[in-house]
Order: C-alpha cells, then sequence, then structure tokens
C-alpha cells in the first residue's frame, strides 16, 4: 500500500502542486481582466443606451467583449478545472474576436461606424485586447498539470 504523500515512483517526495491560476502572475492578470470588463462594459452600456441606431453591431460587439472579460476573469479566479476550462474558451473566443473584428474593421470600414473594443485590433486600447488573451492563453498553457 503506497504512502500517502509520496510519490508512486518511490521518489519520496510529493509531487509539485500544479501552480493556480489566480496566484502569481495570474493576479495581475486577472485584474487587468476585470478593468477591461469595467471599460468594455460602461463603453458598451453607454453606446447601448445613447446611440444604439448608429451603430449596433459594433456596440453589440463591445457588449459580448465585456462579458467575455467578465466570464475570463472569474475563470482564472476559479483555479479549478472548471474555470480553467471556462478560462481557455473565453481566451480563446476573444483571440479569435479581436483578429476577425481587426481585420473587417481594416479591411472595410463601412462595417463598423463607430470603434468597437476590438476595432484595429484595440488600438483605441493601446492594443491590450490583442495582447490580453495571448498572455490569458500563455498563464492557462504555463499553470497547467503536467503530471498526467
Amino acid at each position: 500500500m503506497a504512502e500517502v504523500g509520496v510519490r508512486p515512483d518511490g521518489g519520496g517526495r510529493p509531487p509539485a502542486p500544479q501552480p493556480a491560476t489566480n496566484k502569481g502572475p495570474g493576479r495581475l492578470l486577472i485584474a487587468v481582466y476585470i478593468l477591461f470588463a469595467i471599460a468594455a462594459t460602461s463603453r458598451a452600456g453607454l453606446q447601448i443606451a445613447t446611440k444604439f441606431d448608429e451603430a449596433p453591431v459594433a456596440y453589440l460587439l463591445s457588449a459580448l467583449a465585456a462579458v467575455i472579460y467578465i466570464v475570463a476573469a472569474v475563470g482564472l479566479a476559479r483555479a479549478g478545472h472548471a474555470g480553467r476550462r471556462v478560462a481557455l474558451a473565453c481566451c480563446s473566443v476573444e483571440l479569435v474576436g479581436v483578429v476577425v473584428v481587426g481585420i473587417l474593421s481594416l479591411a472595410d470600414r463601412a462595417l463598423f461606424p463607430d470603434e468597437t473594443v476590438w476595432s484595429g485590433f484595440g488600438s483605441g486600447y493601446g492594443y491590450i485586447p490583442l495582447v490580453l488573451p495571448v498572455l490569458g492563453l500563455f498563464w492557462l498553457w504555463r499553470t497547467r498539470d503536467t503530471t498526467g
């Protein structure tokens, strides 16, 4: 019978715990996601409330970005298996979204008569919307469970 806390290979030391997504640099990543959730929610809410008829697609995309930022922050903060899966899905959708919207917004300005969070690859936000999902995916990869 194996002893509690002893590695199955007989090494005598327990395996190193999996790094949590909400520790160390993950806390900064979560804080940035929360900041962007607040910014995107505020922007989309104001745009939808005051001038929705001018550019509904752009404003709804900003609202979608806000929801993704909120859910990604929660997923990263939960740090469990389910939280990791949620964060992975959000970061992946976010990256695809910012690239697709970025390309479309530069290719045909008429598609987006007003800016979204992801327009021009997030240029209105210092390109952080483009870098953020890459950092999120990197962090999820860096803190993955390598024991199994």
